[in-house]
């Protein structure tokens, strides 16, 4: 999907919202999951290693709002029926991390995910260490909050459609960039950060070999995927899914999370629902996050409305499949 740049808030605004979120938490006694507000306000560094294969399957939510920006989470949690375990959202190359931000989605239950989108800016210059003084400043504003974060570079990096993608960069750019980049957090000794891969399904409009574009096992926690059930390609999980994840099980067996999926309204838009939940299920994946948006197709003009509470029928079909097939709150115990 396209990405639009990350809103600028004002200092004030900063201001206010945290001290709305202060009187919230002195309220309502912060999280009902215990153990991430503990972590989140321990001393001592977050060691995100025994997240890395976890037990259960989630469900998340993302859009282009700041971690600030909480009613997608209350919109989701209405009409899903479930409280997202993992809140996704778009940064631009060369932003400053929020840790408050990112504090106050952990607390609140929610495995923070950052996709961290490069678009003004080439992946060769971050191979070549051009831009290492950003990545160690955001290294160290990631490793000062004290919460684990799952961390997406440069998604899509197969999508003809992105400045980083086939025609602009080539794969052994793309390699180059996230190893680097993860061997500069390394560097600095980095523990909360759950790295994830994450291309787009091989369809008619990304045939790119995925296989050039994997760092390697030592580079990668998750495999993320990203996939629509939409005009084109995104007719059954079987032919959307299925064959990408063949090809991912060729060259990794790391845990695969549907990082960015939904059904677009139509006639099929219930009976897709099903599917995706009973495919993904099936497929053993370790959870998916929805795109809860009315927006335009990449390239196109068309509007698709991917947003669960189109009609009854969907909104139904949503709770009764994710809860049938064991979606959600993976993180109440963790």
């Amino acid at each position: 999907m396209a990405r639009p740049l990350r809103p600028v808030w004002s200092a004030a605004a900063v201001l206010t919202v945290a001290a709305l979120v202060l009187l919230y938490a002195c309220g309502n006694g912060g999280s009902g999951h215990g153990s991430p507000k503990a972590a989140a306000t321990s001393a001592g560094p977050y060691d995100a290693s025994s997240m890395l294969r976890p037990s259960g399957r989630m469900l998340g939510v993302v859009d282009d709002k700041t971690p600030w920006q909480y009613g997608i989470v209350k919109t989701f949690a209405k009409e899903s029926g479930h409280t997202p375990d993992i809140r996704e959202y778009y940064s631009s190359w060369g932003g400053d991390f929020d840790p408050e931000g990112n504090t106050f989605l952990w607390e609140h239950g929610q495995l923070p995910m950052l996709s961290l989108v490069p678009s003004d800016t080439s992946l060769t210059d971050i191979g070549s260490g051009y831009d290492d003084a950003y990545i160690r400043r955001l290294a160290r504003q990631i490793a000062a909050y004290h919460g684990p974060l799952a961390l997406s570079f440069a998604g899509e990096m197969n999508g003809p459609w992105n400045s980083w993608g086939p025609g602009h960069a080539s794969a052994a750019d793309f390699v180059a960039a996230w190893k680097h980049v993860h061997d500069v957090f390394r560097s600095l000794h980095v523990t909360n950060v759950i790295w994830v891969w994450n291309p787009h399904v091989v369809d008619t409009g990304t045939t790119a070999k995925l296989r050039p574009y994997y760092p390697g096992d030592a580079y990668v926690d998750w495999t993320g995927l990203i996939g629509y059930y939409g005009p084109v390609d995104g007719v059954a999980f079987s032919s959307l899914f299925t064959p990408t994840l063949h090809e991912i099980a060729r060259f990794s067996d790391k845990p695969v999370l549907i990082t960015e999926t939904g059904v677009a309204e139509s006639a099929r838009k219930q009976a897709q629902i099903r599917d995706l939940f009973q495919g993904a299920a099936k497929a053993g994946v370790i959870g998916l996050v929805w795109y809860d948006q009315r927006k335009s197709w990449p390239g196109s003009a068309q509007v698709m409305d991917w947003r669960i509470g189109t009609s009854l029928g969907a909104r139904a079909a949503f709770q009764t499949e994710s809860k049938r097939s064991g979606f959600g709150h993976s993180f109440k115990n963790h």
